[in-house]
């Protein structure tokens, strides 16, 4: 059987990828930072082939060693876990530290215990590929975020996007100075929609890009419709793109730029009433659906990624419809 490593266990895109993992026969560690957090995703996968290890600290020198030293037979690791605080009082702190050494410290411990592990998968984002300071450019595999750490200290509102940037850009310095016996490679989804991996976790706060959509169910007519837009994704689709990194030697050494469709809230909810008309939802202005392509957000081409991974992504409309249908049946 082959063993994976999947950091962060608790988010959601990596209870996907676990989930996806155990379902195509691997054994999976997942790292979590406390026991309680273990038990609880333990009894979620309910399944044999999955265990856990404590990683208290991701930014703590050594963190994750003994994990390593403990699964030495792992051929993946897959390092989703990261601080997402949008708007940190902190930003030093609370997430640019945390996301560059959390990654640094991973990446150390699987070129010096891990003796077995072939892929080095690395979540990353959609943000570390925007040049933030052209709108109008496109975004491709090939392009970076040039926004620095002064920045966002300065701007703690592109904290997040500068720990991605920074993050990523560390771990491609690593294997350029080592040379490990490795690969890398990056998954940057955009935003992140769909249902949750496992209906009881519909039950409480909902991810981010899930708030987004959900939200929008407690509208009463009248209600502005907020404008959240950008390029997004299926999460299952992310999920899947990551195995595909062990499966497919095309894809060692890659920049993944995941993005399928382009959201906001008011084409979500152009969808729901659409399908989930019982829900006498406000109608907002359906044909004039705030759409950033026209202000030059989130143009993008990721006609490369598309080629390498081969398959079909989900639709926005079954995204929508998936992770509303779930909320409705599993909320209350």
């Amino acid at each position: 059987m082959t063993t994976i490593f999947v950091t962060g266990a608790t988010g959601y895109i990596a209870k996907h990828i676990i989930k996806l993992a155990l379902q195509k026969g691997y054994k999976v560690i997942g790292t979590v930072r406390t026991s309680a957090k273990g038990e609880e995703v333990k009894k979620l996968f309910n399944n044999p082939n999955f265990e856990y290890e404590v990683v208290e600290f991701l930014e703590k020198p050594g963190a994750f060693d003994n994990a390593l030293k403990a699964h030495p037979e792992a051929i993946g690791f897959l390092h989703t876990a990261s601080s997402v605080i949008m708007n940190p009082s902190d930003p030093e702190k609370e997430s640019l530290i945390p996301a560059v050494d959390g990654t640094k410290n991973a990446i150390r411990a699987v070129h010096d215990h891990g003796l077995n592990v072939k892929h080095f998968v690395l979540t990353s984002s959609y943000v570390a590929n925007v040049n933030f300071a052209d709108p109008q450019s496109t975004t491709t595999e090939d392009t970076w975020n040039n926004l620095s750490w002064k920045d966002a200290i300065a701007n703690p509102s592109v904290a997040y996007p500068v720990s991605k940037t920074y993050a990523e850009k560390a771990a491609w310095e690593f294997v350029e100075m080592e040379k490990p016996t490795f690969s890398l490679t990056c998954v940057n989804p955009s935003y992140v929609l769909g249902p949750q991996a496992y209906d009881e976790d519909a039950k409480g706060t909902l991810n981010m890009t899930a708030e987004f959509i959900a939200g929008l169910l407690k509208l009463k007519q009248g209600d502005r419709i907020p404008q959240t837009a950008g390029p997004a994704v299926d999460v299952r689709d992310v999920a899947k793109a990551h195995l595909d990194v062990l499966e497919n030697e095309k894809l060692a050494g890659s920049r993944l730029l995941l993005a399928e469709y382009f959201f906001s809230q008011q084409l979500a909810l152009n969808v729901i009433n659409k399908n989930f008309s019982e829900l006498h939802l406000p109608v907002g202005d359906p044909d004039s659906a705030f759409n950033g392509k026209d202000e030059g957000i989130g143009r993008y081409n990721n006609s490369k990624t598309k080629d390498l991974l081969g398959f079909d992504f989900v639709s926005f409309e079954t995204s929508v419809s998936d992770l509303v249908k779930q909320y409705l049946e599993n909320s209350h």
